[in-house]
């Protein structure tokens, strides 16, 4: 009988003191920057919008707390669905086999449009919905809107007049506030725990050169399959997507959830769109280290490493350069590429952006003007 992979994201927070980072997704080795040419990129389809008219459900005054938390469970459960996939992987001897996934995912619009995390879906070679009436709809593997920066993804099934949740928002919580995680818990069907907001505004590292922004942490049990799945407030309506928790001996009450204010956009955007456009230089990154000041003999021992140009981009019409080392931006310091990345996100495009910078033995200032990121 094959064994089912349940897909949530694991993260251990421990010291590493080697240069592999044991994480959700294997064993990852920092090596030193590759000068070599980067290949051509692979040419892959962007999904078609699912519609481009699209606006999320209009937050009005907070809902009024229901009485209970069975009528939460009972208002909410029903637009909540089970996912799950299929996906080739390979063994030792690189044969191809089927791993089977378990996630989450809630129904944000009648129509069909269901939102869930990217790794739920990522790489996933059949997906298959199932509502809590016990409905089945296959999704279209070839026209999922994605996001992996922020671990979002929509999915649109064929079906109508299907209950959508309301929208909460996540500026009203407070640390306290009682919320319930409904998902798809260990692939066994929906089911509901409950718990409190422990914190606002966590930052969280799941993956080598990815982490999270706006998390709510809570300590609602969170297990494999919960993943895409809502986290609702008293009141029924989302206020976050769960997306992760800590896995570490000891450890317990500590799960994670996309903020709903810092989702809503992005989710906008992916069913009007198909894809995502944020402020881009054109830059391939890498944090300074030991091994890039040894190999490269670098005047500065912290900041962001730029290992690739792109020709014709912001920062190529700037006059930035391969191994330039980048050490302000928009005047906040940066020591690695993930606050690189996350300040340059946060910035408009069109608007210049100012650029510390050390070439060689000597700081230089330029500035840069972010244009729309290409289309995948």
């Amino acid at each position: 009988m094959k064994r089912p992979n349940f897909k949530i994201l694991f993260v251990t927070l421990a010291i590493i003191l080697t240069l592999s980072l044991t994480l959700v997704s294997g064993c990852i080795t920092i090596t030193a920057p590759d000068t070599t040419p980067p290949a051509p990129a692979t040419t892959i389809s962007t999904p078609e919008p699912i519609n481009p008219e699209w606006a999320p459900p209009i937050t009005a005054n907070r809902t009024a707390e229901l009485p209970g938390i069975a009528d939460v469970v009972a208002l909410v459960k029903p637009s909540v669905v089970a996912i799950n996939t299929e996906v080739i992987s390979y063994d030792f001897f690189n044969r191809p086999y089927t791993q089977e996934g378990a996630g989450s995912g809630w129904i944000i619009d009648e129509n069909g449009i269901v939102v869930t995390n990217n790794h739920v879906v990522e790489g996933a070679r059949t997906i298959t919905v199932t509502t809590d009436n016990g409905d089945s709809y296959t999704a279209d593997v070839n026209n999922i809107a994605t996001d992996p920066l922020n671990d979002l993804a929509i999915l649109k099934i064929d079906a109508r007049n299907l209950p959508a949740l309301k929208r909460g928002n996540t500026s009203s919580l407070r640390v306290g506030d009682w919320v319930i995680a409904i998902g798809n818990a260990l692939g066994q069907g929906i089911r509901a725990t409950e718990g409190i907001i422990s914190r606002k505004g966590v930052s969280l590292t799941v993956d080598q050169g990815q982490t999270l922004y706006d998390l709510i942490e809570t300590s609602a049990a969170i297990n494999p399959g919960n993943s895409g799945g809502p986290l609702v407030n008293l009141a029924g309506e989302v206020v976050g997507i769960t997306s992760a928790k800590v896995a570490q001996i000891g450890v317990e009450g500590m799960g994670y959830a996309i903020g709903i204010d810092t989702a809503t956009p992005i989710i906008q955007e992916l069913v009007n769109k198909g894809y995502v456009t944020r402020p881009w230089m054109g830059v391939g990154l890498y944090t300074v280290d030991q091994t890039a000041i040894m190999q490269l003999k670098l005047a500065v021992d912290h900041g962001v490493l730029l290992t690739q140009i792109v020709a014709g981009a912001p920062a190529d019409k700037a006059g930035l350069q391969k191994f330039d080392v980048i050490v302000s931006i928009g005047a906040q310091e940066v020591s690695e590429v993930q606050e690189f990345t996350r300040i340059l996100h946060s910035s408009e495009i069109g608007q210049p952006l100012e650029i510390k910078y050390w070439r060689g033995n000597k700081e230089h200032t330029t500035s840069v003007i972010p244009a729309e990121s290409p289309r995948p």
